[in-house]
């Protein structure tokens, strides 16, 4: 069995691949950069546990992460644990991506497995969405070319930053609007940031099209606030909850 672990700034998420490549199970834990490799290796072993799974029987591990500060206590903890270093996606670790970038080594390890399962489901051009803190787009084109992307404030970040800014505003989650035209200030607040954010998309989705005229573009979305927002999108999305969970098992099957 594989064991995936992405690393988010907000999130950590725990994926457990079957022999057949099948996610076993999906769990998240809090990111805390503070915890020794102690404390992580415990929290992995408790959700072996929940889920009735031995870690024993896990052959190999993969980690992504975007928190530098806590990789060495991770790496550390699944050692520890599994009796062997974790594979890491970043320089050296093959991809098949063409990245066509500046500085390619700037790239985060979450696109990149984006990347890599988009082009396992969809024809380029592609272009991947990943709402989780940051609001993550990339564009994939023909040769499997990973041409950039965009980064833009996450929908809870932006909501943060709205409530923390403005003394009336209050602190809100994000939920469904219940119409367009909010009657009070937290349906004002949930209405502007929903259809604002699908508007947002929808318009940076219109201008990438345009730099593909005459193809059909394919457009998929993935991470916490995805569901929320994309329904509310008039471009069609295709929502992916295990987008990256299967990047990561794309990418150890290409580098094992």
């Amino acid at each position: 069995m594989l064991l995936a672990i992405d690393v988010g700034n907000s999130n950590t998420s725990v994926g457990l691949f079957g022999k057949d490549g099948r996610l076993q199970f999906l769990a998240s834990l809090d990111t805390d950069s503070r915890k020794t490799a102690d404390q992580i290796s415990i929290d992995l072993m408790n959700l072996f546990t929940l889920y009735n799974y031995n870690y024993r029987d896990v052959t190999g591990a993969i980690l992504c992460s975007v928190v530098p500060p806590l990789n060495f206590m991770m790496q550390k903890a699944l050692t520890r644990l599994l009796g062997k270093p974790p594979m890491v996606v970043g320089p050296g670790v093959k991809t098949g991506l063409n990245l066509r970038l500046t500085v390619q080594t700037q790239v985060g390890a979450d696109i990149v497995a984006d990347a890599v399962a988009a082009l396992e489901k969809f024809h380029p051009p592609i272009v991947t969405i990943d709402m989780g803190t940051a609001t993550t787009i990339g564009v994939i084109s023909e040769g499997r070319t990973y041409e950039g992307g965009l980064l833009l404030p996450g929908v809870n970040v932006s909501l943060e930053a709205l409530s923390r800014r403005a003394a009336q505003l209050p602190d809100i989650s994000l939920q469904h609007p219940k119409a367009l035209i909010g009657k009070n200030t937290e349906d004002c607040m949930r209405s502007g940031i929903v259809y604002g954010t699908a508007g947002m998309l929808d318009g940076i989705i219109d201008r990438i099209r345009e730099q593909f005229a005459g193809q059909e573009l394919s457009v998929v979305a993935t991470g916490g606030n995805a569901p929320v927002i994309v329904r509310y999108c008039k471009n069609k999305i295709v929502y992916d909850k295990y987008l990256l969970m299967e990047g990561l098992w794309t990418i150890y099957q290409k580098n094992k």
